[in-house]
């Protein structure tokens, strides 16, 4: 099943933990701590309001810097456009703009793609066509795919394995990062 039908068929739960979990793996763009969101997805995992967690998580954020970059700015929108309350309409529409704001900051940061921001391929990759892509936007579109699997098929109890592919991901992201900044500051190197 392709990402588009997955998010189209995910219920409330599934699709917030979706949008979450594409804010979460980015998180390394913007050097939040790795916990910043975690209270978010224990909200998730116990179904209360995350109104007052979500406003938490921005203020520690702080201010968006304007020497941000492209991938950077995504990121911050992502957790800035965060539903207050979680209505099957706005996580929806909120996990369809995490999906691909996600897989445009891997395709900026992928080597293979060397930087090219177009989204040429974006497109169809979330409709099932991965043909073509560079491996590190490959990769985040099957995350988003298994975070979603997880919880239409185990509901609540997926959102451990949920994060566990999210934080995975995060450590992807890192790295890329890390290395982009080693070759920034050693050119030739």
């Amino acid at each position: 099943m392709s990402l588009v039908e997955l998010i189209a068929q995910a219920d409330e739960r599934a699709l917030a933990a979706s949008g979450l979990a594409c804010s979460d793996r980015c998180l390394p763009l913007l050097g939040a701590a790795d916990e910043l969101l975690r209270p978010l997805w224990a909200r998730l995992a116990d179904d209360s309001d995350w109104s007052a967690d979500l406003a938490l998580a921005r203020t520690a954020l702080g201010p968006a810097d304007p020497a941000d970059d492209e991938a950077a700015r995504l990121t911050r929108r992502m957790l800035e456009s965060a539903p207050a309350e979680r209505t099957a309409g706005a996580v929806r529409a909120w996990a369809d703009a995490c999906s691909v704001a996600s897989l445009r900051v891997h395709r900026l940061l992928d080597p293979a793609a060397d930087g090219d921001p177009a989204p040429d391929g974006l497109g169809a990759g979330r409709a099932g066509d991965t043909a073509g892509l560079p491996p590190l936007v490959a990769a985040e579109l099957r995350r988003q795919a298994a975070v979603l699997e997880l919880l239409a098929g185990h509901g609540a109890q997926g959102l451990r394995r949920a994060l566990e592919v999210s934080v995975e991901g995060r450590r992807v992201l890192r790295a890329v990062v890390s290395r982009r900044a080693r070759s920034v500051a050693e050119p030739g190197a």
